[in-house]
């Protein structure tokens, strides 16, 4: 499988490929996103998703998969820092801001600064049809954080402090985005970066929420476990639908086509949470929509 995934890379079939696996990651972020969610504490839930879908890639890693190259292991490890940097900023954003709020900014700044530093790096560029799937996508989701933040009674008081922090954390999804797709184009066999890439992706949340994860009751231990282990496979397939997308295919685009997600999570919320959506929402998440179609479309 890996031979054809690089095969078909740059060609009709592997952008088609991609551009099916970014609109299934977007969905599986939603999803992923509602699993983290529920009666614990999201970093605690995240904590038990990053050490299962470490337990699944041990194996591939160690017996499945060719090893790293020597060039490859610093690569890596880089991955690795900066996502542990894009958690911590994940992190300080929602601590000081409403999820509804900061999230849309996170996932709106994204695309933007995703598709400027693929036009550096892997030289793409967009036309201006595509330019304009990308405003209206972007301006979409920022619509949804400015409605929501009109709409909110609490939290105003760090507001801003937070909607700085989903900035910087917006310019970290970019930076990874970017410099995964570069990792992932090293590799050999692309699942040796994606089997590597997940197992030391999972270390530090579990680390760092120790302290939180030994104090939870013996009776919580079940519950949090069985979602760790459904949103580690949802990960797994989300992550890895990503990449692979950007392995294949243009990395903008890719990117855009992930923040689809927005709209995913409104409708998953809606039909499984309950939560309203509303005629506001709605032609938000149409613009949203909109946007992706033109900058699949507008090549």
């Amino acid at each position: 499988m890996s031979e054809w995934i690089i095969q078909i890379a740059g060609t009709p079939e592997g952008a088609r490929l991609a551009s099916i696996l970014a609109l299934s990651a977007a969905f599986l972020h939603a999803v992923f996103g509602a699993l983290q969610k529920g009666r614990h504490d999201p970093w605690i839930s995240r904590a038990a998703i990053d050490l299962s879908y470490g337990l699944i890639a041990l194996p591939v890693a160690l017996f499945v998969v060719p090893w790293p190259s020597a060039g490859l292991w610093p690569v890596l490890f880089g991955a690795m820092a900066i996502h542990i940097v894009y958690k911590i900023g994940q992190a300080q954003t929602y601590q000081r801001g409403a999820y509804t709020v900061v999230y849309p900014v996170v996932r709106g700044s994204g695309p933007l600064f995703t598709v400027i530093a693929a036009g550096v790096v892997f030289r793409e560029h967009f036309n201006l049809v595509q330019w304009l799937g990308v405003l209206l996508l972007v301006g979409g989701i920022f619509g949804l954080a400015v409605y929501n933040r009109i709409r909110l009674t609490i939290g105003r008081d760090t507001l801003g402090p937070a909607l700085a922090w989903a900035l910087v954390t917006g310019g970290l999804v970019a930076l990874y985005t970017t410099y995964d797709a570069w990792g992932i184009r090293l590799a050999a066999d692309p699942f040796t970066f994606l089997a590597w890439f997940f197992l030391l992706d999972s270390l530090f949340m579990p680390l760092w929420n120790r302290r939180r994860l030994a104090a939870l009751p013996r009776s919580e231990i079940g519950p949090l476990a069985l979602r760790g282990i459904a949103g580690a496979f949802v990960a797994l397939a989300s992550f890895g639908s990503i990449m692979l997308a950007t392995r294949i295919d243009d990395v903008g685009r890719a990117a855009v086509l992930r923040e689809t997600s927005t709209v995913f999570a409104a409708l998953v919320g809606w039909m499984i949470l309950g939560e309203k959506v509303g005629p506001v929402r709605a032609v938000l998440m149409a613009v949203i929509a909109a946007g992706a179609v033109i900058v699949e479309l507008g090549v």
